[in-house]
């Protein structure tokens, strides 16, 4: 899907090629997996293999040096293992050379009609004034996001069983249209918003009205992506892709402030450059001079 919108094929997993083979370039833009601190998960971090995934991007930062970068992840890293975990992220991204913010944005703050906080880091090799954007107020509303119901094929509706179940439930003068939330506890809420999108969800998560599920192009623009963007895979694999992808609005807003903090800024290039030597334990030595 990626290459039929973008025309360009990903080389691959990330695990398998060396930040040496990977191109220069001035800015990186990166996520690691969520599972490994999402609050649905079993919160193992760094003992979970897929949490390592930060230290690829650390190596890419290492060997590549660009001149920033912008991260993304679940808001639960924050207060995972009571902040140590992320304490380590901003630690080694600081010993880097950058200088890095970070804060927590509901997605339903900046134009979209999805409940979904996540962390956004930024880091810069200038010691430059960046802020994150303000709230500027949902925009879209469901009606904005779904489809005619005339148009929704029947079998995106679920069983007659499941809708008796989940009406037994709710509360009385649920919101139309709303999204019908199930949470781990069986507990059913009525909104006029979605809650987050997620990869492992099960089908019926998140249902329309309590009726339906969330069609390929919904769950798409829940995140922010115009009506023009492709979709040629299954729906089985765009519930994947539109749980683990970022919000576009909130992205693109973060752009802007980058792009304003750099030219606000003028910086001069003036960074730490670093002389940085991998420790056996994976940790960094260094000693830094201004260039």
């Amino acid at each position: 899907m990626y290459e039929e919108n973008f025309g360009e094929r990903p080389f691959g997993d990330i695990n398998k090629i060396s930040p040496e083979d990977i191109p220069d370039h001035d800015f990186l833009l990166a996520g690691f997996p969520c599972q490994p601190f999402s609050i649905a998960g079993k919160q193992l971090g760094f003992a979970d293999t897929r949490g390592t995934l930060f230290f690829n991007i650390e190596k890419i930062l290492y060997e590549k040096r660009p001149y920033g970068f912008l991260l993304e992840n679940v808001s639960r890293l924050v207060t995972h293992d009571k902040g140590r975990t992320f304490k380590v992220i901003i630690d080694r991204l600081e010993k880097l050379g950058y200088t890095v913010y970070y804060k927590i944005l509901n997605t339903v703050d900046y134009g979209l009609p999805q409940l979904r906080k996540r962390i956004y880091i930024v880091g810069f090799k200038d010691r430059i004034h960046f802020q994150f954007p303000k709230p500027d107020g949902q925009s879209l509303t469901l009606s904005d996001i779904l489809e005619p119901e005339k148009d929704i094929p029947k079998n995106y509706y679920v069983s007659k069983e499941i809708r008796e179940k989940r009406l037994s439930k709710v509360k009385p003068n649920a919101p139309y249209p709303s999204i019908w939330h199930e949470n781990i506890g069986g507990n059913i809420s009525a909104l006029p918003h979605s809650c987050a999108l997620r990869a492992g969800g099960s089908y019926n998560y998140l249902l329309v009205n309590g009726e339906r599920r969330l069609t390929g192009r919904e769950m798409l623009r829940l995140q922010g992506f115009p009506d023009t963007f492709k979709i040629n895979v299954a729906y089985t694999q765009i519930r994947k892709l539109a749980g683990n992808s970022v919000s576009v609005k909130v992205i693109e807003l973060i752009a802007q402030e980058i792009k304003k903090a750099i030219e606000n800024n003028k910086p001069e290039h003036r960074y730490k450059q670093l002389e940085l030597e991998i420790l056996p334990n994976g940790t960094f030595r260094s000693q830094s001079s201004i260039r």
